[in-house]
């Protein structure tokens, strides 16, 4: 077989190919393979491009980008066609299986929640619209916050503390005698306090009485408190009949002396 080349004439030479991503490696190599698949190059794997594939795959899938660097020109040209297939084939349909994975299971979960949009439990129905709601697409029930950031320097922030503080010592500081208002004297009838508000004066003469009463007795109480402190033994109160008992012998005894100085035979 032989493979006729016609070199293009004026193409700058580098020193190497700058780095790319294996993908991209992988696929502009499948490429060139199944071009010259078509001329009779063998691109049945064995078991030792399996094994060469899975791991650089797995690599890849570790670490892209340390593994697209690793795999240069010089090492990819000593790989076998078959093996940089299998390589394309596994990461092409890696890559795709997340995309597509993840967007068919983005619309079952829509598809079945539009479906249980319908059922006859009104729970069920509600929750359905709701989650159907919070779909980023949709966004009808997304949540937004908004947070204003006001940046002072340390020197405004002093200020401000300055100023707060001198309000608070000096009020009217800053304050010119033209905004200071003086009071309004208001020229009218004198207003009965007690009439306005209901307030009798026999009440009041009545709770004045009993004001009086209660400090009488605080004071006899006291009074009392203080005598029974100076005469600690007080003496037993005497009956007002025994006191005319004994008045009544008295009177009779001076009597019955008198009776008996006048009697001439009582010296006798």
């Amino acid at each position: 077989m032989v493979i006729y080349l016609e070199p293009e004439i004026g193409v700058p030479m580098g020193d190497g190919v700058a780095s790319m991503d294996l993908t991209v490696r992988a696929e502009t190599a499948a490429n060139t393979i199944a071009h010259l698949a078509d001329h009779g190059v063998n691109v049945e794997p064995n078991k030792e491009d399996e094994d060469v594939a899975a791991r650089l795959a797995m690599a890849y899938a570790e670490n892209p980008e340390n593994t697209s660097r690793k795999v240069t020109t010089a090492r990819a040209s000593k790989l076998t066609p078959p093996s940089l297939l299998l390589v394309n084939n596994i990461l092409q349909e890696f890559g795709q299986s997340i995309a597509e994975s993840a967007t068919q299971i983005r619309h079952l979960v829509t598809n079945k929640l539009i479906e249980e949009t319908e059922n006859p439990d009104p729970r069920v129905r509600i929750r359905a619209l709701e989650l159907l709601g919070k779909i980023s697409d949709v966004g009808l029930f997304t949540e937004k916050t908004e947070i204003t950031i006001t940046h002072q320097t340390t020197d405004d922030l002093k200020a401000n503390l300055r100023a707060k503080l001198a309000k608070l010592v000096n009020p009217n500081q800053g304050q010119s005698e033209e905004d200071v208002v003086d009071a309004v004297v208001i020229d009218g009838d004198e207003i009965d306090v007690d009439a306005e508000f209901g307030i009798d004066e026999e009440e009041d003469s009545a709770e004045t009485e009993a004001e009086q009463d209660a400090e009488n007795s605080a004071e006899n109480a006291e009074a009392d408190s203080e005598n029974a402190m100076e005469d600690p033994e007080p003496q037993a109160p005497v009956p007002e009949k025994a006191d005319k008992d004994m008045e009544a012998a008295m009177k009779e005894a001076l009597e019955d002396d008198l009776v008996q100085e006048n009697d001439p035979k009582w010296g006798q």
